[in-house]
């Protein structure tokens, strides 16, 4: 069965483009040309990911993001003319996957729309829970558990738990975590590796005082810490 895509777009020509590609590449395609159209469609029908642009009319994408993302855990790919760090990293903190600069090539989007159901269906593998003293990871679900309590994290901040906590001790660089998690040569800051890392923390030390399992390595990145818990 064909996974069933939603192009949310104002500008005809790009839904136009988008779902000739897509189509190509044996997608199911749909489309909507504004914010309220986007959420009624997901509503409606059994997506599989929605490409969203964030400047529409009505109901702009940062704000059907947000609504979505307490409804639905449907992979968003957002695709806008701003491509300012602050803006990559407001969409990512709202529940994004991913994140795409116009103008863009219609061939990259559909590889970043294929890389984005990639890592879902890895997550539903059979061994999908890591499991640690007071630490639960779910990766069907993308749920995270301390103490018996749920912890909130977003798309991102899931996605680099997860990676760190498949291999404790293993010391990864900025770099590598770029390109493990958002699965391409990333072009900003590797700046917003740390900032991400920075709220994760904070989530994961705020429940119970517990440990904090990312550790810092000083001059090269990060890992993943069982130790002194």
């Amino acid at each position: 069965m064909s996974n069933k895509i939603l192009i949310a777009d104002d500008d005809d020509r790009i839904r136009e483009i988008v779902r000739i590609y897509l189509e190509a590449d044996g997608f199911d395609v749909y489309q909507a040309e504004d914010g309220n159209s986007a959420l009624e469609m997901v509503r409606k029908d059994n997506l599989d990911l929605i490409i969203l642009d964030l400047m529409m009319p009505g109901l702009d994408g940062w704000t059907v993001c947000k609504i979505l993302r307490k409804e639905t855990k449907i992979p968003i790919i957002m695709l806008t003319a701003k491509g300012e760090e602050n803006d990559r990293v407001l969409g990512f903190d709202l529940g994004a996957d991913d994140y795409v600069v116009k103008p863009f090539s219609p061939r990259e989007l559909s590889a970043r729309v294929k890389a984005v159901l990639r890592r879902l269906e890895g997550e539903q593998s059979k061994d999908h829970i890591l499991s640690y003293p007071s630490l639960k990871i779910n990766q069907i679900t993308r749920e995270v558990e301390l103490g018996g309590l749920k912890v909130n994290l977003t798309a991102k901040e899931f996605d680099l738990l997860h990676c760190l906590a498949k291999r404790p001790g293993q010391i990864y660089s900025r770099d590598q975590l770029l390109n493990m998690v958002w699965e391409y040569d990333y072009c900003g800051d590797s700046r917003t590796v740390d900032t991400h890392i920075n709220r994760l923390r904070s989530k994961l030390e705020n429940q119970l005082g517990y440990y904090d399992f990312i550790q810092t390595v000083r001059g090269v990145g990060y890992k993943f810490e069982l130790s002194g818990q």
